[in-house]
């Protein structure tokens, strides 16, 4: 079956929404092994600010065993309320795709729980894995923005019942 998503970014990111958790995190990383040469000056060059921030934050996931490491990137994507959500929510955009990109830099080196080395994308996944690739740079980089931007736990729209404050 093939599965057909405009490249219109918004449509890229509604459908990489749509997708299951771990699917998300896997096509994260396909997008790292394949784009991470360009994303890499994207990222932290976007800001020099955001660094020691996003380095902070991934310091954290990398003192955790494998299993909490991967769990917290599914919070993440969930919108679960915990430290390193609401952490990770108070950071900008950019300062969000470069934490991404860090956690995909310790997935190669394997001080972040590694993805299987024979896992496959589902064929949906493929189908956006291959329209990000069409489309230029800036388009991926905004697209990319969008999809890291609403993850985590923004606590500043949170009510204070659920924040405990």
């Amino acid at each position: 079956m093939a599965y057909a998503v405009s490249n219109n970014p918004t449509s890229i990111v509604k459908a990489f929404q749509d997708l299951e958790i771990d699917q998300q995190l896997a096509l994260f990383w396909f997008i790292y092994t394949e784009m991470g040469k360009s994303i890499t000056p994207a990222a932290p060059a976007a800001s020099t600010a955001s660094e020691p921030i996003a380095q902070g934050l991934f310091d954290q996931v990398k003192e955790m065993s494998h299993e909490e490491q991967l769990q917290v990137q599914r919070d993440l994507i969930t919108h679960k309320n915990s430290l390193i959500s609401r952490e990770y929510g108070a950071l900008s955009d950019t300062t969000k795709l470069l934490f991404w990109y860090l956690l995909a830099v310790g997935m190669e080196q394997q001080t972040i729980i590694p993805m299987p080395s024979d896992y496959q994308l589902s064929e949906p996944a493929q189908s956006i894995f291959d329209q990000i690739k069409e489309i230029d740079f800036e388009q991926q980089i905004t697209i990319f923005r969008d999809i890291v931007s609403p993850m985590g736990v923004d606590s500043t729209a949170m009510g204070s019942a659920q924040t405990g404050i």
